[in-house]
């Protein structure tokens, strides 16, 4: 059998923001892909203040990007601690969460999202992340309840 011939591996997506209900999402997804022998791409939307309409002055992009980053490890840390599983891939992406989510769901077998994460008020005016994916994903969504515990 050669390899063109080989079915692709399963992908699994999920949304990571660094908050509680995102980390269990993380947990769930690593958990149904050892189960059915897929990758999963944790995927960390983020945006600067100024891009997204905040109130504030501009930021640099660079130090938006060092905090994302940051709020990303230590997201994936606390699912994992210092062992990450290898079928666990990081992408870290610049724009909005859910338009990002809804493009990284092209292709995939599932995308997976928390119910609620860091929006606040301001998402709540725009419509929830899981909401929008749900409605506008290319594959079927799991949203994860966070773990009351």
């Amino acid at each position: 059998m050669d390899s063109s011939s080989r079915e692709p591996t399963p992908r699994v997506v999920v949304g990571v923001d660094g908050s509680g209900p995102s980390q269990e999402a993380l947990r769930w997804a690593a958990d149904h892909a050892q189960l059915t022998g897929a990758v999963v791409e944790a995927v960390c939307a983020w945006d600067t203040p100024s891009e997204i309409g905040w109130a504030g002055p501009a930021t640099e992009a660079g130090f938006d990007l060092e905090r994302a980053r940051l709020r990303f490890t230590e997201g994936v840390r606390a699912v994992f601690g210092d062992v990450q599983p290898a079928e666990v891939r990081e992408m870290l992406v610049q724009g909005d969460p859910s338009e990002v989510l809804v493009k990284a769901s092209e292709g995939a077998d599932l995308l997976v999202v928390g119910n609620r994460g860091r929006g606040g008020f301001a998402r709540a005016m725009l419509g929830s992340v899981s909401q929008r994916c749900a409605q506008h994903a290319k594959c079927p969504v799991v949203v994860v309840r966070a773990n009351p515990h």
